[in-house]
């Protein structure tokens, strides 16, 4: 049985794709700073500030001692959307530590282990990695990052057999925006949900092999966002 980590476990799409691959007979570890409930007999979490890199440090010692890591997915994000000059220095490090710097460090102290089971990385960025939208600059920066890597890592692993995706969601219904002073929009067709990025990893992980689809943008038929009062 492979191992899937998937980050940002406890809620949202982290949560949705962690399920999910349940479901296909994964053994999951799922990541989060606030402790991941799935009731699952393979799913075990593990609680890790993706901010601190201290934690960071002791949660990779931790992975890389199980050789049975065939898959991971860097789900865990957040966002503060408003002009650059108003964001804290903390919220600046912050941000690009969990969107950013985290991923590349989980992916390369995995990568090994990866390349043994001809494993698949899929990175979680947002629609905002692909376009350039007004108070978005850090958190926009930070996925488009995420972006980039993914795509240049793709690049480089393809003779390893390691599949590399990236996966640019819309505006989903999660928890993200619980801190914000906007969400989405409540018809159906005008806001993703978790369960539609789990589609799409499922969807991934069912191509034939020798086929690999590099990145993927999932988008609402209609557009909506809805302040909050």
């Amino acid at each position: 049985m492979n191992t899937a980590i998937v980050t940002g476990a406890s809620s949202g799409i982290g949560k949705a794709v962690a399920i999910r691959l349940l479901e296909h007979n994964y053994r999951v570890i799922g990541i989060s700073r606030r402790r991941a409930e799935i009731a699952h007999p393979h799913f075990s979490a593990l609680q890790c500030d993706l901010s601190c890199a201290k934690e960071v440090t002791s949660l990779i010692t931790m992975l890389q001692q199980d050789h049975s890591i065939g898959m991971l997915v860097n789900a865990a994000g957040f966002g503060a959307f408003q002009p650059h000059e108003e964001l804290s220095a903390q919220t600046i490090e912050n941000m690009i530590h969990v969107n950013l710097t985290a991923p590349i460090l989980l992916t390369n102290a995995l990568l090994r282990t990866l390349k043994k089971h001809s494993g698949c990385i899929i990175n979680i960025t947002s629609i905002e990695a692909t376009r350039s939208s007004k108070f978005s600059a850090l958190y926009s920066a930070t996925k488009a990052g995420l972006r980039a890597f993914g795509n240049a890592l793709f690049e480089e692993l393809r003779n390893s057999g390691v599949r590399a995706v990236t996966i640019n969601p819309d505006m989903t219904d999660t928890p993200f925006f619980d801190a914000l002073h906007f969400t989405t929009a409540s018809e159906p067709d005008r806001r993703l949900q978790s369960s539609d990025i789990a589609d799409a990893v499922e969807q991934i992980l069912a191509m034939r092999d020798g086929v690999v689809m590099t990145e993927l943008t999932i988008r609402s038929q209609r557009f909506g966002i809805r302040k909050k009062l």
